[in-house]
């Protein structure tokens, strides 16, 4: 049920998929997006940042990569209701595009993305009407390692 791992954006893929949103190519954007698109999980800023230490990237730098992104389409927001944004990659032409829901284990903190999951809700009395359009499900509980 995890998320399907996707092959690692190559450079010229990156450049490419940055030049199609209208974006400059520069080292942190590739960076940030060849890292995102081979993780499993989404990411937080935090854990971006430290991937990128040794390479030179600040904190502030990174920030504003995936602020960025994220507003291009290319990496989707996620919010687990933990106070930490994290960010995952949004593959071009992808049905998912970030919809897919999330389980967060309550005990480790591990993320796990159900991408083969379909949820819906669906009115048990015609007399309530839907609240609006989900945009995101969340799913806590004690994932196996630590039952």
């Amino acid at each position: 049920m995890k998320k399907k791992q996707a092959a690692k954006l190559t450079i010229a893929e990156a450049r490419e998929a940055l030049r199609s949103h209208k974006m400059r190519g520069t080292a942190a954007r590739i960076a940030v997006l060849q890292r995102l698109s081979s993780s499993k999980t989404p990411l937080s800023h935090a854990e971006v940042t430290a991937d990128f230490h040794e390479m030179g990237f600040d904190s502030s730098t990174i920030f504003r990569s995936l602020t960025e992104l994220a507003e291009a389409g290319l990496l989707h927001r996620v919010d687990l209701g933990d106070g930490a944004r994290r960010f995952e990659f949004s593959p071009p032409g992808s049905s998912d595009e970030g919809t897919h829901p999330h389980f967060l284990c309550l005990d480790c903190g591990k993320i796990t993305c159900l991408t083969d999951m379909k949820f819906s809700l669906r009115n048990a009395s015609k007399q309530s009407p839907q609240p609006g359009e989900v945009t995101e499900v969340l799913l806590k509980g004690h994932c196996i390692e630590c039952q």
